[in-house]
């Protein structure tokens, strides 16, 4: 037999499929009230998004692919149309929830998805190990598995923006980050993520009808706390109690504008 090299990925990737897939299945057997899931950082990062007003265009969607150098057959960024109320056709979009209970940090045995002190879960593309536990763990759908190296060109660039951060490698789960490129940089600079254009995530930054909203839970003057305390809301299934960070101002209804 010929000789094959193991790298530590690989090595690891075999130990969990014969001996750790107990890991994967944690998630049932934890309360809700997991140590280390509430986060209590200076900022609680958070988005909304007004049904009414998006369209299905999927700038949004473009732009991610464009910022976050996404491979072409991924989206980190999905919009689906759900229904109509009388003439008007609804649209769902669905980035990363950034839970703030997230069955995907809990189930990853590398710790590879972890949180961040502002609450977005972020991925450690060293660490991840392809095992997929956290794509099966996430009710939502938001993460993808990268199949192959990603090496040709980006078709969303430049039309839709330019790369700010690496191409992830092959084997590794990738998902939504709230561009957090976007944010660190921005608060480096003293600007306000949500607020200032550079600060705040492409697809907030894209939509051409505002109906993207994003900014700091914990700044009661933030768009998305004046938008949540002017108007009604809901989560997405809410019920499983795991906290998602994006909200959704239902379609029904006039929508008021945030500090209006």
């Amino acid at each position: 037999m010929e000789k094959q090299d193991i790298n530590r990925r690989d090595f690891l990737k075999l130990s969990l499929v014969g001996g750790g897939a107990v890991a994967g299945l944690q998630l049932a057997s934890r309360s809700t009230a997991t140590a280390g899931s509430v986060h209590a950082g200076k900022h609680s990062w958070a988005m909304v998004i007004d049904q009414a007003k998006c369209t299905g265009c999927e700038q949004c969607t473009l732009t991610c692919q464009a910022h976050n150098d996404i491979h072409p057959d991924i989206t980190w960024n999905k919009v689906r149309q759900t229904g109509n109320i009388g003439d008007q056709e609804v649209y769902l979009p669905t980035p990363c929830m950034h839970c703030e209970i997230a069955p995907c940090v809990d189930v990853c045995p590398v710790g590879a998805s972890y949180y961040r002190d502002d609450g977005i879960v972020m991925m450690d593309y060293d660490r991840c190990i392809g095992c997929r536990y956290c794509q099966v763990a996430c009710p939502y759908g938001a993460r993808s598995f990268n199949w192959e190296t990603f090496t040709g060109e980006n078709p969303a660039v430049p039309d839709w923006g330019d790369p700010d951060i690496e191409r992830r490698p092959r084997g590794v789960v990738e998902k939504c980050s709230f561009c957090y490129q976007h944010i660190d940089r921005g608060l480096a600079e003293g600007l306000t993520p949500g607020v200032d254009r550079e600060a705040t995530p492409a697809c907030v930054q894209a939509c051409p009808t505002g109906a993207r909203l994003f900014g700091d839970l914990n700044d009661p003057g933030s768009p998305v706390s004046q938008a949540l305390s002017d108007n009604p809301s809901f989560r997405l299934r809410e019920e499983l109690g795991m906290g998602p960070r994006v909200y959704y101002l239902p379609p029904s209804g006039q929508t008021k504008e945030a500090g209006a």
